[in-house]
């Protein structure tokens, strides 16, 4: 069972996953308080169908580095590879 970080971490399973996998405190917890977060099954709309300004803030939610220089094919590729 996950350790409860309190109410500042919405899942704290996936909080501790991310943190074993080396991921910073900051940027774990931004991943696991996402409302849509950790959820699996192809729910989430597909990267292709989202608009590039919609890409653009998920790759800011997630940290992504020169997001803002990005086609929308770059920007898929880094969020699939981040």
């Amino acid at each position: 069972m996950a350790k409860d970080h309190g109410n500042q971490i919405k899942n704290d399973e996936q909080y501790e996953e991310l943190r074993d996998k080396g991921m910073s405190k900051e940027k774990a917890a931004r991943i696991a308080n996402q409302s849509n977060s950790g959820k699996k099954g192809g729910k989430a709309e597909k990267y292709e169908k989202r608009t590039k300004k919609e890409l653009n803030q998920k790759a800011k939610e997630i940290g992504i580095e020169g997001y803002s220089k990005m086609d929308k094919h770059e920007l898929i590729k880094e969020l699939r590879n981040h």
